[in-house]
């Protein structure tokens, strides 16, 4: 008879709470499709008084995750706790180094210490699984670690933050600025506790930085992708994106380019008509390009309880199925270092400037621009108090850094009456 899949799961919040949900709920559903029973021995978390909405009487309480990874009971150690250091670092570790598998949501651990772990756990013949970290229900690490395995990837991007796209659409829907409804998604929970962890795009740079390495067969680095959150986003730029046919996203896009490996998560203009541009709400979506599929679409929840509880549970059942591979779909020690590239391919730019109504204005900014070899696709000026009038280019395809240079440029005449809004525009 096969043996149960034993688990110990550290942290029972929302998402910890929904796969103990899932296993009482569906143990025979699980057992017919794994041909084993899976089963919770122990369960640690900060607070063991707290009612969470599903008896835990049934399993051992450890208030020390540590603990909890080394159980002689505990065949895979599930951390839900999150954060890079401290107690998730110290557990999956320990959990690793007593001969446990690990299924983990965390992001930032991966990101960030993936390396070393993904190293330590093949070296040791353990296995991490890790979908519940990028895009919540969406199977995107086994589109690309298994289905799309035969395909050279060109591009990664997507839209991997729900609360963020949740703000640019309302600011579209509502025409409430971004203050008022940063405030809202802090009164519906959805902010993390760090709120820069979201608007900052640091939350879905550590999901870019997971998909690179996966992707292009390289060390995960989060330190070298390229942040720029969504603060600076005004209602007059949702506004004047739409009326030239786009919408903006804070877009993750990682690709080879002849500089080395590029990796930003920033918002862009996309055409409203893409699959990328109709994305409404707290949704995720991430676009795969490979040479043999050409390009695939998976839209799906991004977050919340049954979405990553689903996906954690994905991982669980490939375990008891006995489905053994790389932590990031090669051997860690084949992994790449990858040169950081930065944003080296040249494409359009949406440029907002606040112009000082002055004689020559105009004419500053077309030689600012022309000067460093930029063109003017258009250029709309729209209604305006004094003493400074609102400006809108958008240019013929060009390189940051060539922008840029541009802007500093400008900045050194007397016409720029503010910090200018720069947004690439992404072929999607």
């Amino acid at each position: 008879m096969t043996e149960p899949l034993r688990l110990g799961i550290a942290g029972l919040g929302t998402v910890g709470t929904g796969v103990v949900k899932i296993i009482r709920r569906q143990a025979a559903m699980l057992e017919a499709r794994t041909g084993r029973t899976i089963e919770i021995t122990a369960v640690s978390a900060r607070n063991a008084s707290k009612d969470r909405g599903v008896s835990l009487g049934d399993y051992a309480w450890e208030t020390d995750p540590v603990a909890l990874a080394t159980r002689d009971d505990v065949d895979v150690f599930v951390e839900l706790m999150g954060g890079h250091e401290g107690a998730a670092k110290e557990a999956t570790e320990a959990a690793l180094a007593a001969g446990k598998d690990v299924v983990t949501a965390n992001k930032a651990l991966l990101a960030i210490h993936g390396q070393a772990l993904a190293e330590q756990a093949e070296a040791a013949g353990r296995i991490i699984r890790f979908e519940a970290a990028v895009a919540g229900g969406i199977p995107v690490i086994k589109s690309l670690t298994e289905g799309l395995a035969g395909n050279e990837i060109t591009r990664v991007m997507g839209v991997m933050n729900g609360t963020c796209n949740y703000i640019l659409t309302q600011m579209e829907a509502t025409g409430q600025g971004y203050n008022a409804l940063f405030e809202e998604c802090g009164r519906l929970g959805y902010l993390e506790a760090d709120p820069n962890l979201d608007v900052g795009g640091i939350d879905a740079g550590h999901k870019l930085a997971i998909l690179s390495a996966i992707a292009f067969g390289t060390k995960p680095a989060f330190g070298n992708v390229q942040l720029e959150g969504i603060q600076r986003i005004s209602l007059d730029d949702i506004r004047h994106a739409s009326d030239m046919g786009y919408r903006i996203k804070l877009l993750g896009v990682a690709q080879r380019t002849g500089r080395g490996l590029e990796q930003r998560m920033s918002p862009c203009l996309v055409p409203a008509h893409s699959p990328l541009g109709q994305l409404e709400g707290g949704t995720n979506m991430v676009v795969i390009e490979g040479d043999a599929v050409e390009q695939i679409v998976l839209r799906g929840p991004g977050a919340g309880e049954g979405p990553t509880a689903s996906a954690v549970l994905g991982d669980i059942c490939d375990l008891a199925r006995g489905s053994r591979f790389p932590t990031f779909g090669q051997p860690a020690v084949s992994l790449q270092e990858a040169p950081a590239a930065q944003t080296s391919l040249a494409a359009p730019h949406y440029l907002r400037l606040a112009l000082l109504d002055k004689p020559g204005a105009l004419a500053k900014v077309s030689t600012a621009l022309g000067d460093a070899g930029i063109s003017i696709d258009r250029m709309r000026q729209y209604g305006h108090s004094e003493p400074t009038a609102p400006v809108l280019i958008v240019t013929h395809k060009c390189t940051s850094t060539t922008l840029q240079t541009a802007l500093d440029e400008l900045a050194k005449t007397d016409v720029v009456a503010s910090e200018p809004v720069a947004l690439r525009i992404e072929e999607v």
